[in-house]
Protein backbone atom coordinates (compact mmCIF):
# COMPACT_ATOMS: atom_id res chain seq x y z
CA UNK A 1 0.00 0.00 0.00
CA UNK A 2 1.80 3.38 -0.92
CA UNK A 3 2.25 5.44 2.09
CA UNK A 4 0.10 8.64 2.32
CA UNK A 5 2.19 12.06 4.26
CA UNK A 6 0.00 14.05 5.28
CA UNK A 7 -0.19 17.84 7.35
CA UNK A 8 0.91 18.39 10.73
CA UNK A 9 -1.18 20.88 12.25
CA UNK A 10 -1.75 21.91 15.87
CA UNK A 11 0.21 19.66 17.21
CA UNK A 12 -1.46 16.34 15.15
CA UNK A 13 -1.82 14.52 12.01
CA UNK A 14 -4.07 16.47 9.54
CA UNK A 15 -5.42 14.20 7.53
CA UNK A 16 -5.01 15.78 3.44
CA UNK A 17 -8.95 17.17 2.64
CA UNK A 18 -8.10 18.84 -0.94
CA UNK A 19 -8.62 15.82 -2.28
CA UNK A 20 -5.03 16.82 -4.29
CA UNK A 21 -1.94 14.40 -3.84
CA UNK A 22 1.47 14.74 -5.27
CA UNK A 23 4.43 11.42 -6.20
CA UNK A 24 6.85 11.00 -3.98
CA UNK A 25 9.38 8.54 -5.73
CA UNK A 26 12.13 7.03 -4.94
CA UNK A 27 14.91 8.08 -6.56
CA UNK A 28 16.83 4.93 -7.19
CA UNK A 29 14.34 3.00 -8.45
CA UNK A 30 12.14 5.43 -10.21
CA UNK A 31 8.91 3.82 -8.56
CA UNK A 32 6.62 5.92 -6.77
CA UNK A 33 6.24 4.95 -2.98
CA UNK A 34 4.49 8.08 -1.22
CA UNK A 35 1.63 10.58 -1.96
CA UNK A 36 1.78 13.19 -0.17
CA UNK A 37 -1.13 16.06 0.72
CA UNK A 38 -1.37 18.98 -1.36
CA UNK A 39 -3.01 21.94 1.14
CA UNK A 40 -5.71 24.18 0.10
CA UNK A 41 -6.03 27.73 0.96
CA UNK A 42 -8.21 26.79 3.95
CA UNK A 43 -5.90 24.36 5.12
CA UNK A 44 -2.74 26.48 5.05
CA UNK A 45 -5.57 29.46 7.14
CA UNK A 46 -6.08 26.77 9.59
CA UNK A 47 -2.15 26.15 10.38
CA UNK A 48 -1.78 29.65 10.40
CA UNK A 49 -4.94 29.85 13.04
CA UNK A 50 -3.42 26.84 15.07
CA UNK A 51 0.19 28.92 15.16
CA UNK A 52 -1.36 32.47 16.03
CA UNK A 53 -3.68 30.96 18.39
CA UNK A 54 -0.29 29.30 19.91
CA UNK A 55 1.68 32.59 20.04
CA UNK A 56 -0.70 34.21 22.64
CA UNK A 57 1.06 31.72 25.14
CA UNK A 58 4.03 30.74 23.58
CA UNK A 59 4.93 34.51 22.94
CA UNK A 60 4.94 34.80 26.49
CA UNK A 61 6.61 32.04 27.45
CA UNK A 62 10.32 32.50 29.61
CA UNK A 63 13.50 32.02 28.24
CA UNK A 64 13.78 29.07 30.66
CA UNK A 65 10.71 26.76 29.35
CA UNK A 66 12.13 27.17 25.70
CA UNK A 67 15.44 26.75 25.87
CA UNK A 68 14.10 23.44 28.20
CA UNK A 69 12.24 21.55 25.16
CA UNK A 70 14.65 22.60 22.41
CA UNK A 71 17.57 20.83 24.74
CA UNK A 72 15.26 17.69 24.96
CA UNK A 73 14.33 17.68 20.77
CA UNK A 74 18.07 18.65 20.41
CA UNK A 75 18.51 15.12 22.70
CA UNK A 76 15.63 13.27 20.16
CA UNK A 77 17.36 14.50 17.04
CA UNK A 78 20.40 12.98 17.80
CA UNK A 79 18.77 9.91 19.02
CA UNK A 80 17.03 9.47 15.62
CA UNK A 81 19.66 11.12 13.09
CA UNK A 82 19.90 7.22 11.49
CA UNK A 83 16.29 7.11 11.25
CA UNK A 84 15.70 10.41 9.48
CA UNK A 85 18.73 10.40 7.05
CA UNK A 86 16.77 7.12 6.14
CA UNK A 87 13.50 9.06 5.53
CA UNK A 88 16.05 11.98 3.53
CA UNK A 89 18.06 8.78 1.44
CA UNK A 90 14.35 7.14 0.40
CA UNK A 91 13.15 10.04 -0.77
CA UNK A 92 16.03 12.20 -1.99
CA UNK A 93 18.28 9.93 -3.42
CA UNK A 94 21.94 10.59 -1.66
CA UNK A 95 24.00 8.30 0.51
CA UNK A 96 23.56 7.77 4.11
CA UNK A 97 26.21 9.50 4.72
CA UNK A 98 25.75 12.57 3.12
CA UNK A 99 22.14 12.06 4.60
CA UNK A 100 23.60 12.18 8.01
CA UNK A 101 26.06 15.22 7.66
CA UNK A 102 23.08 16.80 6.47
CA UNK A 103 21.08 15.95 9.80
CA UNK A 104 24.74 17.01 11.82
CA UNK A 105 24.68 20.57 9.99
CA UNK A 106 20.67 21.40 11.27
CA UNK A 107 21.81 20.18 14.63
CA UNK A 108 24.36 22.98 15.00
CA UNK A 109 21.86 25.79 14.54
CA UNK A 110 19.50 23.70 17.53
CA UNK A 111 23.01 24.24 19.38
CA UNK A 112 22.90 27.82 18.51
CA UNK A 113 19.12 28.13 19.03
CA UNK A 114 19.58 25.80 23.00
CA UNK A 115 21.81 29.11 23.67
CA UNK A 116 19.06 31.42 22.19
CA UNK A 117 19.72 33.82 25.74
CA UNK A 118 22.67 35.44 25.22
CA UNK A 119 21.75 36.18 21.80
CA UNK A 120 18.09 38.21 23.19
CA UNK A 121 20.04 39.87 25.71
CA UNK A 122 18.71 43.50 25.53
CA UNK A 123 21.05 47.07 26.11
CA UNK A 124 20.63 48.97 29.48
CA UNK A 125 22.29 52.54 29.53
CA UNK A 126 21.47 54.15 33.36
CA UNK A 127 21.24 57.44 33.92
CA UNK A 128 21.14 58.78 30.41
CA UNK A 129 19.89 61.90 31.84
CA UNK A 130 18.84 62.77 35.76
CA UNK A 131 16.88 59.55 37.03
CA UNK A 132 16.29 58.49 33.43
CA UNK A 133 17.47 54.67 31.83
CA UNK A 134 16.78 53.73 28.59
CA UNK A 135 16.42 50.04 27.36
CA UNK A 136 16.70 48.08 24.11
CA UNK A 137 14.85 44.52 24.31
CA UNK A 138 14.03 42.20 20.84
CA UNK A 139 10.55 40.63 20.98
CA UNK A 140 9.39 38.39 18.63
CA UNK A 141 7.05 38.87 15.23
CA UNK A 142 4.41 36.07 16.10
CA UNK A 143 3.39 33.74 13.22
CA UNK A 144 6.85 33.03 10.99
CA UNK A 145 6.73 30.73 7.72
CA UNK A 146 9.32 28.89 6.26
CA UNK A 147 9.58 27.32 2.40
CA UNK A 148 12.23 25.10 1.77
CA UNK A 149 14.05 23.36 -1.14
CA UNK A 150 14.18 18.96 -1.96
CA UNK A 151 18.11 19.11 -1.79
CA UNK A 152 18.37 19.40 1.99
CA UNK A 153 14.57 18.19 3.64
CA UNK A 154 15.79 18.62 7.24
CA UNK A 155 19.01 20.61 7.28
CA UNK A 156 17.64 23.99 5.78
CA UNK A 157 13.62 23.59 7.90
CA UNK A 158 16.59 23.59 10.63
CA UNK A 159 18.09 26.65 9.59
CA UNK A 160 14.95 28.43 10.33
CA UNK A 161 12.69 27.38 12.81
CA UNK A 162 14.95 26.57 15.97
CA UNK A 163 15.77 29.79 15.96
CA UNK A 164 12.23 31.24 15.43
CA UNK A 165 10.79 29.43 18.05
CA UNK A 166 13.58 30.01 20.63
CA UNK A 167 13.17 33.66 19.77
CA UNK A 168 9.20 33.15 20.49
CA UNK A 169 7.91 33.15 17.30
CA UNK A 170 5.28 30.17 16.18
CA UNK A 171 5.74 28.60 12.87
CA UNK A 172 4.19 27.33 9.58
CA UNK A 173 6.60 25.26 7.45
CA UNK A 174 6.09 24.30 3.87
CA UNK A 175 8.92 21.71 2.99
CA UNK A 176 9.28 20.94 -0.48
CA UNK A 177 6.37 18.25 -2.18
CA UNK A 178 9.82 15.83 -3.35
CA UNK A 179 10.69 14.46 -0.15
CA UNK A 180 8.39 15.99 2.80
CA UNK A 181 8.81 12.45 5.20
CA UNK A 182 11.66 14.31 7.01
CA UNK A 183 9.86 17.49 7.75
CA UNK A 184 6.76 15.51 9.55
CA UNK A 185 9.21 13.67 11.72
CA UNK A 186 10.78 16.15 12.67
CA UNK A 187 7.77 17.64 13.77
CA UNK A 188 6.75 14.66 15.83
CA UNK A 189 10.46 14.89 17.95
CA UNK A 190 9.25 18.30 18.52
CA UNK A 191 5.90 17.66 20.16
CA UNK A 192 7.85 14.37 21.90
CA UNK A 193 10.29 17.28 23.33
CA UNK A 194 7.31 18.72 24.55
CA UNK A 195 6.55 21.89 22.44
CA UNK A 196 3.17 23.12 23.05
CA UNK A 197 0.74 22.39 19.91
CA UNK A 198 0.85 24.84 17.42
CA UNK A 199 3.78 25.90 17.72
CA UNK A 200 5.48 24.07 14.53
CA UNK A 201 3.11 23.14 12.23
CA UNK A 202 3.89 21.32 8.44
CA UNK A 203 1.34 21.82 5.55
CA UNK A 204 2.34 20.31 2.11
CA UNK A 205 1.75 21.45 -1.70
CA UNK A 206 2.77 23.49 -4.33
CA UNK A 207 2.02 27.20 -5.66
CA UNK A 208 -1.48 27.60 -3.87
CA UNK A 209 0.16 26.89 -0.77
CA UNK A 210 2.77 29.09 -0.67
CA UNK A 211 0.92 31.98 -2.23
CA UNK A 212 -1.50 31.81 0.49
CA UNK A 213 1.67 32.18 2.88
CA UNK A 214 2.84 34.99 1.31
CA UNK A 215 -0.11 36.89 1.47
CA UNK A 216 -1.92 35.74 4.81
CA UNK A 217 -2.24 38.61 7.08
CA UNK A 218 -1.41 36.83 9.86
CA UNK A 219 2.07 35.67 9.03
CA UNK A 220 4.64 38.00 9.89
CA UNK A 221 7.84 36.92 7.84
CA UNK A 222 8.99 34.35 5.43
CA UNK A 223 11.84 32.58 4.92
CA UNK A 224 12.83 30.69 1.75
CA UNK A 225 15.44 28.90 -0.06
CA UNK A 226 16.11 27.74 -3.28
CA UNK A 227 16.11 28.93 -6.91
CA UNK A 228 16.90 32.61 -8.10
CA UNK A 229 13.77 32.95 -10.07
CA UNK A 230 11.25 32.03 -6.97
CA UNK A 231 13.47 33.91 -5.00
CA UNK A 232 12.71 37.11 -6.42
CA UNK A 233 9.10 35.95 -6.21
CA UNK A 234 9.08 35.69 -2.75
CA UNK A 235 10.54 38.37 -2.26
CA UNK A 236 8.40 40.59 -4.04
CA UNK A 237 5.16 39.12 -3.28
CA UNK A 238 5.81 38.67 0.71
CA UNK A 239 7.27 42.37 0.35
CA UNK A 240 4.45 43.77 -1.10
CA UNK A 241 1.84 41.66 1.53
CA UNK A 242 3.91 44.49 4.21
CA UNK A 243 6.17 40.87 5.47
CA UNK A 244 9.63 40.30 6.45
CA UNK A 245 11.57 38.57 3.79
CA UNK A 246 14.34 36.44 3.90
CA UNK A 247 14.58 34.64 0.77
CA UNK A 248 18.04 32.41 -0.74
CA UNK A 249 18.29 32.16 -4.46
CA UNK A 250 20.75 30.29 -6.68
CA UNK A 251 24.01 30.29 -7.50
CA UNK A 252 26.99 29.64 -9.59
CA UNK A 253 30.00 28.99 -7.39
CA UNK A 254 33.51 29.62 -8.50
CA UNK A 255 36.64 28.12 -7.15
CA UNK A 256 40.25 29.91 -8.02
CA UNK A 257 42.93 27.98 -8.60
CA UNK A 258 46.47 30.13 -8.79
CA UNK A 259 49.41 28.50 -10.35
CA UNK A 260 50.84 27.97 -6.82
CA UNK A 261 48.34 25.74 -5.53
CA UNK A 262 48.23 22.51 -4.14
CA UNK A 263 46.49 20.90 -7.45
CA UNK A 264 46.31 17.80 -5.95
CA UNK A 265 44.38 19.15 -3.21
CA UNK A 266 42.33 21.86 -5.31
CA UNK A 267 41.64 18.42 -7.56
CA UNK A 268 40.81 16.78 -4.64
CA UNK A 269 38.54 19.98 -3.45
CA UNK A 270 36.86 20.31 -6.77
CA UNK A 271 35.57 16.71 -7.55
CA UNK A 272 33.92 16.73 -3.52
CA UNK A 273 32.44 19.74 -4.25
CA UNK A 274 31.08 19.53 -7.54
CA UNK A 275 30.41 15.70 -7.22
CA UNK A 276 29.26 15.59 -3.67
CA UNK A 277 25.55 14.75 -3.00
CA UNK A 278 24.77 14.57 -6.94
CA UNK A 279 25.93 18.57 -7.17
CA UNK A 280 22.76 19.10 -6.00
CA UNK A 281 23.28 21.79 -3.28
CA UNK A 282 23.08 25.69 -3.89
CA UNK A 283 27.14 25.78 -2.36
CA UNK A 284 28.65 23.22 -4.76
CA UNK A 285 31.31 24.53 -6.70
CA UNK A 286 30.38 24.42 -10.65
CA UNK A 287 33.03 26.15 -12.02
CA UNK A 288 36.61 25.92 -11.27
CA UNK A 289 39.00 28.71 -13.04
CA UNK A 290 42.28 27.59 -13.55
CA UNK A 291 45.49 30.03 -13.81
CA UNK A 292 47.77 30.35 -15.47
CA UNK A 293 49.83 27.32 -17.31
CA UNK A 294 48.16 25.22 -15.05
CA UNK A 295 44.84 24.54 -16.90
CA UNK A 296 45.51 21.27 -18.24
CA UNK A 297 47.31 19.18 -15.45
CA UNK A 298 45.02 20.46 -13.20
CA UNK A 299 41.58 18.95 -15.68
CA UNK A 300 43.61 15.37 -15.92
CA UNK A 301 43.79 15.03 -11.87
CA UNK A 302 40.22 16.11 -11.59
CA UNK A 303 39.33 13.78 -14.53
CA UNK A 304 41.59 10.93 -12.38
CA UNK A 305 39.78 11.67 -9.60
CA UNK A 306 35.63 11.62 -10.76
CA UNK A 307 36.20 8.40 -12.75
CA UNK A 308 36.79 6.63 -9.81
CA UNK A 309 33.47 7.62 -8.06
CA UNK A 310 31.14 5.21 -7.26
CA UNK A 311 27.59 5.42 -8.27
CA UNK A 312 24.92 4.01 -6.78
CA UNK A 313 21.67 3.28 -4.51
CA UNK A 314 22.26 5.74 -1.41
CA UNK A 315 21.00 3.13 0.92
CA UNK A 316 24.14 0.93 -0.41
CA UNK A 317 27.04 1.40 1.98
CA UNK A 318 29.65 1.13 -1.16
CA UNK A 319 28.03 4.42 -3.26
CA UNK A 320 29.73 7.49 -3.05
CA UNK A 321 27.23 9.40 -5.37
CA UNK A 322 23.34 8.45 -5.95
CA UNK A 323 20.81 9.45 -8.39
CA UNK A 324 19.18 12.90 -9.20
CA UNK A 325 15.52 13.88 -7.48
CA UNK A 326 13.39 13.05 -10.23
CA UNK A 327 13.70 11.93 -13.88
CA UNK A 328 12.97 15.45 -15.50
CA UNK A 329 15.43 17.26 -13.25
CA UNK A 330 18.02 14.43 -14.88
CA UNK A 331 16.75 15.46 -18.19
CA UNK A 332 17.24 18.64 -17.71
CA UNK A 333 20.72 18.32 -16.52
CA UNK A 334 21.98 15.93 -19.24
CA UNK A 335 20.85 18.94 -21.82
CA UNK A 336 23.35 20.87 -20.37
CA UNK A 337 26.08 18.58 -21.30
CA UNK A 338 24.63 17.26 -24.74
CA UNK A 339 24.83 20.94 -25.90
CA UNK A 340 28.44 21.85 -24.53
CA UNK A 341 30.23 21.03 -27.31
CA UNK A 342 28.00 22.96 -30.27
CA UNK A 343 29.38 25.68 -27.47
CA UNK A 344 32.19 25.64 -27.96
CA UNK A 345 33.41 23.38 -24.65
CA UNK A 346 35.70 20.21 -24.56
CA UNK A 347 33.57 17.37 -22.90
CA UNK A 348 36.47 15.60 -20.97
CA UNK A 349 33.75 13.27 -19.27
CA UNK A 350 29.90 12.48 -20.58
CA UNK A 351 27.81 11.27 -17.51
CA UNK A 352 24.32 11.41 -19.87
CA UNK A 353 22.90 7.94 -20.79
CA UNK A 354 24.84 6.11 -17.39
CA UNK A 355 22.62 3.68 -15.60
CA UNK A 356 22.85 1.20 -12.72
CA UNK A 357 22.50 -2.63 -12.95
CA UNK A 358 19.28 -3.51 -11.38
CA UNK A 359 17.76 -0.22 -10.67
CA UNK A 360 17.57 0.85 -15.01
CA UNK A 361 14.46 3.28 -13.73
CA UNK A 362 16.12 5.36 -11.29
CA UNK A 363 17.06 8.98 -12.03
CA UNK A 364 20.70 8.22 -12.98
CA UNK A 365 23.36 10.30 -14.15
CA UNK A 366 27.00 9.95 -14.31
CA UNK A 367 30.10 12.36 -13.69
CA UNK A 368 30.52 15.43 -16.38
CA UNK A 369 33.38 17.44 -16.85
CA UNK A 370 33.55 20.47 -19.24
CA UNK A 371 36.50 22.00 -20.02
CA UNK A 372 37.57 25.68 -22.22
CA UNK A 373 34.04 26.86 -21.29
CA UNK A 374 32.70 29.97 -22.33
CA UNK A 375 31.37 32.71 -20.08
CA UNK A 376 28.35 32.72 -22.76
CA UNK A 377 27.76 29.12 -22.84
CA UNK A 378 24.63 27.98 -21.16
CA UNK A 379 26.41 25.68 -19.24
CA UNK A 380 28.21 28.54 -17.30
CA UNK A 381 25.17 30.78 -17.22
CA UNK A 382 22.24 28.46 -15.39
CA UNK A 383 22.39 27.58 -12.14
CA UNK A 384 22.36 22.99 -13.42
CA UNK A 385 22.15 21.35 -9.61
CA UNK A 386 24.00 18.35 -10.91
CA UNK A 387 27.14 16.42 -11.23
CA UNK A 388 28.43 18.98 -14.26
CA UNK A 389 31.88 20.66 -13.34
CA UNK A 390 32.76 23.60 -15.62
CA UNK A 391 36.68 24.60 -15.78
CA UNK A 392 37.32 28.28 -17.34
CA UNK A 393 40.59 29.49 -18.00
CA UNK A 394 42.05 32.99 -17.25
CA UNK A 395 45.60 34.36 -17.79
CA UNK A 396 46.14 36.28 -14.58
CA UNK A 397 44.45 36.80 -11.34
CA UNK A 398 42.99 40.10 -12.04
CA UNK A 399 41.33 38.25 -15.59
CA UNK A 400 40.18 35.86 -13.06
CA UNK A 401 38.79 37.83 -10.22
CA UNK A 402 36.89 40.03 -13.34
CA UNK A 403 35.04 36.38 -14.32
CA UNK A 404 34.27 35.79 -11.47
CA UNK A 405 32.80 39.06 -9.96
CA UNK A 406 30.70 39.52 -13.54
CA UNK A 407 28.66 36.64 -12.90
CA UNK A 408 24.58 37.85 -11.27
CA UNK A 409 25.21 35.40 -8.89
CA UNK A 410 27.49 36.28 -5.61
CA UNK A 411 26.76 32.84 -3.08
CA UNK A 412 30.11 31.06 -2.22
CA UNK A 413 33.38 31.29 -3.44
CA UNK A 414 36.61 29.93 -2.94
CA UNK A 415 40.53 29.87 -3.78
CA UNK A 416 43.40 28.02 -3.93
CA UNK A 417 46.65 29.30 -2.86
CA UNK A 418 49.90 28.92 -1.24
CA UNK A 419 50.11 32.68 -1.43
CA UNK A 420 48.66 34.91 2.22
CA UNK A 421 48.63 37.71 0.17
CA UNK A 422 47.09 36.71 -2.72
CA UNK A 423 44.05 35.04 -0.41
CA UNK A 424 43.85 38.30 1.82
CA UNK A 425 43.30 40.31 -1.27
CA UNK A 426 40.82 37.75 -2.94
CA UNK A 427 38.50 37.74 0.28
CA UNK A 428 38.25 41.53 0.29
CA UNK A 429 37.79 41.86 -3.44
CA UNK A 430 35.61 38.74 -4.68
CA UNK A 431 31.76 39.80 -4.97
CA UNK A 432 30.49 36.97 -2.83
CA UNK A 433 28.32 36.38 0.51
CA UNK A 434 30.76 33.33 1.59
CA UNK A 435 34.50 33.03 1.22
CA UNK A 436 36.76 30.13 1.56
CA UNK A 437 40.53 30.21 1.34
CA UNK A 438 41.96 26.37 0.38
CA UNK A 439 38.09 25.19 1.88
CA UNK A 440 35.90 24.54 -1.34
CA UNK A 441 32.33 24.67 0.51
CA UNK A 442 32.49 28.04 3.20
CA UNK A 443 29.30 26.76 4.58
CA UNK A 444 29.55 29.01 7.91
CA UNK A 445 29.38 27.29 11.48
CA UNK A 446 26.09 28.19 12.92
CA UNK A 447 26.81 30.92 15.18
CA UNK A 448 27.76 32.79 11.72
CA UNK A 449 25.62 33.48 9.61
CA UNK A 450 24.55 31.89 6.34
CA UNK A 451 24.23 34.25 2.61
CA UNK A 452 24.87 35.21 -0.41
CA UNK A 453 25.07 38.94 -2.40
CA UNK A 454 23.69 39.75 -5.84
CA UNK A 455 21.07 37.45 -7.42
CA UNK A 456 22.06 34.89 -4.55
CA UNK A 457 20.12 36.73 -1.69
CA UNK A 458 16.70 39.00 -1.94
CA UNK A 459 16.09 40.62 1.77
CA UNK A 460 18.35 42.45 4.38
CA UNK A 461 19.32 39.51 6.63
CA UNK A 462 21.33 35.77 6.08
CA UNK A 463 19.96 32.90 7.65
CA UNK A 464 20.86 31.38 11.08
CA UNK A 465 23.71 32.90 13.06
CA UNK A 466 23.52 36.88 14.73
CA UNK A 467 21.39 37.46 11.16
CA UNK A 468 18.90 35.03 12.01
CA UNK A 469 18.08 36.17 15.48
CA UNK A 470 17.35 39.53 14.40
CA UNK A 471 15.44 38.58 11.18
CA UNK A 472 12.92 36.96 14.00
CA UNK A 473 12.82 39.39 16.11
CA UNK A 474 12.18 42.95 16.11
CA UNK A 475 13.86 45.82 18.62
CA UNK A 476 12.03 47.99 21.15
CA UNK A 477 13.68 50.75 22.99
CA UNK A 478 12.02 51.62 26.40
CA UNK A 479 12.63 55.41 28.21
CA UNK A 480 12.21 55.06 32.01
CA UNK A 481 11.50 57.89 34.35
CA UNK A 482 11.08 57.18 38.18
CA UNK A 483 10.63 60.18 40.29
CA UNK A 484 11.80 60.56 43.18
CA UNK A 485 9.94 60.47 46.13
CA UNK A 486 11.15 63.84 47.75
CA UNK A 487 10.30 65.81 44.59
CA UNK A 488 7.46 67.73 44.45
CA UNK A 489 5.25 67.83 41.10
CA UNK A 490 6.81 70.00 38.41
CA UNK A 491 3.81 70.60 36.97
CA UNK A 492 2.82 70.62 33.37
CA UNK A 493 6.00 71.71 30.96
CA UNK A 494 5.36 72.22 27.31
CA UNK A 495 8.88 72.27 26.07
CA UNK A 496 10.82 69.62 24.11
CA UNK A 497 12.24 67.29 27.00
CA UNK A 498 15.68 67.38 27.96
CA UNK A 499 18.03 64.74 28.60
CA UNK A 500 20.43 66.96 30.93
Amino acid sequence: MTKIVNHWIGGKTAEGASGTYGPVTNPATGEVTTKVAFASVEEVDAAVAAAKDAFRTWGQSSLAQRTSILFKFRALLDAHRDEIAELITAEHGKVHSDALGEVARGLEIVDLACGINVQLKGELSTQVASRVDVASIRQPLGVVAGITPFNFPAMVPMWMFPLAIACGNTFVLKPSEKDPSASVRLAELLAEAGLPDGVFNVVHGDKVAVDRLLEHPDVKAVSFVGSTPIARYIHTTASANGKRVQALGGAKNHMLVLPDADLDAAADAAVSAAYGSAGERCMAISAVVAVGVIGDELVEKIRERAEKITIGPGDDPASEMGPLITATHRDKVASYVAGAADEGAEVVLDGTGYTVDGFENGHWIGISLLDKVSTTAKAYQDEIFGPVLCVLRAETYEEALDLINSSPFGNGTAIFTRDGGAARRFQLEVEAGMVGVNVPIPVPVGYHSFGGWKDSLFGDHHIYGNDGTHFYTRGKVVTTRWPDPADAPSGVDLGFPRNH
